[in-house]
């Protein structure tokens, strides 16, 4: 069973005069990214009374491929993993399409709508990873099966306790596989009181048994994984022959975990790992072809007002000024628009709060005419246009 999003393609053919101009050029034809060309499979595990499926978000570039593979791995979100949204690494999809990556998010046995139970493993951290690792076993036998997928060319990325079973998957010598990319990984279980000497020692674990080259993240603020644990769980995999450059970014925001998903923590981690895919010699510069997958810069600041002048809002409907006071208490990135004619929209948070913004705003306006009046913390209104 799956699902199928059809996406539009512009920007297509651009001949090549550098990243940044044919990022503009395809910015310059849409207000935002194109949307993301995803497929929702159900991907079969097992046979029998045994039998499980794994749901399974894939994202595919425009054309026949074949493309190298990005298999990226979710987290375990507090609570029931049967009640865990499907996972949409949208930043890291957009960074590795424009490459000219295939992306697969599998979600693992018992995590949101896949089938089967969680397997917990007990207090054994290091058994936990391993069994989840099987099903990124499942998840990669069926990608490199098909027509479009290179399978001499995979990288396996993981996030949290995506991130554990990333470092685990390492040790089950999967061909094809060049190298592997951690992003806070481990598994916090405070109901066993050793499981932080168990992050360490499963970690020597698979770093013995693992020969493809790995770079970590871990930062100083992280809310599951102190430092000491990180650090020591890096020192006994090399310790043990694993092959491991670390990147300690220190503080991010309020909770160094969620840098992966964050859009301010792409600055951080994206410069790393295109030096790690240029390292183990995968793709590691953007495609003309796949530019249309890139975000749009934000318009320049228009001078027009300060960000907080609430009385040079153009719209001075009572529903507009209380929707822009509740917008300037937004964390970015967030994004206000209105109509001159008198519709106004707000959106924050995600992939793309213009796009929002807008859409909202359209909502309000029958007659058309919304324009982004703020981005972030700048007003880009130009009232001439």
């Amino acid at each position: 069973m799956h699902f199928h999003r059809f996406i539009p393609m512009p920007c297509r053919g651009l001949s090549s005069f550098g990243y940044l101009l044919v990022w503009l050029l395809c910015a310059s034809s849409a207000l935002a990214a194109a949307p993301l060309p995803e497929t929702v499979q159900m991907i079969p595990k097992g046979s029998g009374l045994l039998a499980t499926e794994l749901e399974t978000t894939i994202y595919r570039p425009d054309g026949a491929g074949p493309f190298p593979i990005v298999v990226i791995n979710h987290g375990k979100a507090p609570g029931d993993p049967r009640f865990q949204g499907r996972f949409e690494p949208t930043i890291a999809a957009r960074y590795f399409l424009m490459r000219g990556y295939a992306v697969v998010a599998p979600m693992r046995q018992g995590f949101s709508r896949s089938t089967g139970h969680y397997i917990r493993g007990g207090c054994n951290v290091e058994s936990n990873g391993r069994t989840q690792a099987e099903d990124v076993t499942t998840a990669l036998d069926y990608t490199v099966a098909q027509p479009w997928a290179d399978k001499s060319r995979i990288l396996v990325v993981g996030q949290s306790h995506g991130g554990w079973t990333t470092l685990a998957f390492g040790a089950t010598a999967y061909p094809g596989v060049k190298g592997l990319v951690d992003f806070a990984g481990g598994l916090r279980q405070e109901d066993c009181t050793s499981w932080k000497e168990g992050l360490i020692g499963g970690a020597g674990a698979y770093g013995a048994q693992t020969t493809v080259p790995s770079l970590w993240f871990y930062g100083d603020n992280d809310s599951y994984f102190a430092p000491y644990i990180w650090q020591n769980m890096h020192q006994r995999y090399q310790a043990a022959g694993g092959k491991a450059r670390l990147v300690a970014y220190g503080k991010f925001g309020s909770d160094s975990h969620a840098l992966f998903r964050s859009p301010k923590g792409a600055p951080i981690w994206q410069p790393e790992m295109t030096k790690f895919l240029r390292e183990i010699g995968l793709p590691s510069e953007p495609l003309p072809e796949f530019a249309r997958y890139g975000v749009e810069p934000a318009p320049p600041p228009s001078g027009f007002a300060a960000i907080d002048q609430i009385d040079r809002l153009p719209v001075q409907a009572e529903g507009a000024l209380r929707d822009y006071r509740v917008f300037l208490q937004k964390s970015v990135p967030r994004a206000f628009a209105i109509a001159p004619e008198g519709g106004w929209g707000s959106g924050w948070g995600g992939e793309d709060p213009r796009a929002r913004a807008l859409e909202n705003c359209s909502k309000r306006a029958p007659a058309g005419g919304c324009r982004l009046y703020a981005v972030d913390a700048d007003v880009v209104w130009n009232a001439g246009q």
